[in-house]
């Protein structure tokens, strides 16, 4: 809607990925590495950690456009709370191997032999484990059997774990030291600081076709304080931004207008928060105080009302993803 009236060539904030705008942080760019180097290993397990939005399926994503498919074939799978032998079933069926009978043990002799025969091809097999911190102990475990598959000392399959924060204390468990021996590269990656912010705004902006600044400089502290660093709320935020530009014909965005923003879905997420006349309870309870106005809530209310909301979306949608990759699964 905004981009012609701005010139640009596509929306610059997306929520979906496009490989060819990753913007390469400090942190990004070594966890890349991380990647990258476990790639010429060839074994054990790379862990990347993350929170929510900072960046952990972009940079799989990124990984996967940059690798030898003639070397490694590649897969990715987004977890829910697989015990072992749904994950086992996910990765055949990643791995598009029909199996005739079953059970466990035909799965994983299926695995097996394709393994074998990508070996005897000079390729190698790589799994990507998206969401990593919903698997339980046992899968994570099952994972590491896996990574037993070996021809004369060559690992036949390699796995990479992205997770969430959550996933650092799983490891780290006294029971996972098995595991643990064979991770050769990890990373945990942080918000942007507000340079770093600035940088990517005006790189997603110029991918789009943007040729000047739009933004004043006044405006990155806002973005970095509603945003935290986060690239998913950054994008969630300068949409918004773009809109309102848009709609009130500002050639130059203004921290007023990032504030107007701000606010509008501050108003949203109380609203949201609000309880719905059928939930309000019978005379005889004693009334309680009116929910406080936005501009009445500290900084940090508003903030924790923000997070909250978003992390309720993400969640859903992260659920949604899951249903249809399993729905997409039993159709093969």
């Amino acid at each position: 809607m905004y981009e012609s009236y701005y010139g640009l060539s596509e929306r610059p904030f997306q929520l979906t990925h496009n490989t060819n705008w990753f913007y390469a942080s400090r942190l990004h760019k070594k966890a890349l590495a991380y990647l990258q180097y476990g790639l010429t290993q060839g074994e054990g397990f790379i862990v990347i950690t993350g929170d929510v939005g900072t960046g952990k399926t972009t940079l799989a994503s990124q990984l996967l456009s940059q690798m030898n498919q003639d070397e490694i074939v590649a897969k990715q799978i987004v977890t829910s709370r697989l015990g072992p032998d749904d994950l086992i079933r996910m990765i055949a069926s990643s791995f598009n191997l029909i199996v005739a009978e079953n059970n466990k043990a035909a799965y994983l002799d299926a695995i097996y032999i394709f393994l074998k025969r990508l070996n005897s091809q000079h390729r190698r097999a790589l799994l990507l484990v998206d969401e990593a911190q919903n698997l339980p102990l046992e899968s994570i475990e099952e994972l590491r059997m896996l990574s037993n598959f070996q021809i004369d000392g060559k690992p036949l399959l390699q796995s990479f774990l992205l997770g969430q924060n959550e996933l650092n204390p799983i490891i780290q468990a006294p029971n996972m030291e098995q595991f643990r021996q064979r991770i050769i590269a990890s990373s945990n990656l942080v918000p942007l600081v507000q340079e770093e912010t600035q940088g990517y705004v005006e790189y997603r902006l110029r991918m789009a076709g943007l040729n000047s600044p739009l933004l004043e400089d006044e405006c990155y502290p806002l973005v970095q304080q509603f945003s935290r660093g986060i690239p998913r709320r950054i994008n969630l935020l300068l949409d918004r931004v773009l809109l309102l530009g848009y709609l009130e014909q500002h050639q130059t965005i203004k921290p007023e207008h990032v504030q107007s923003v701000i606010n509008e879905i501050s108003e949203e997420i109380a609203h949201q928060t609000a309880p719905s006349p059928q939930n309000i309870k019978s005379e005889s309870v004693a009334p309680t105080a009116p929910s406080p106005s936005p501009a009445a809530l500290g900084s940090a209310s508003v903030q924790q009302l923000l997070d909250e909301s978003l992390e309720q979306k993400l969640k859903l949608i992260k659920e949604l993803d899951e249903l249809i990759l399993q729905r997409q699964q039993q159709a093969k």
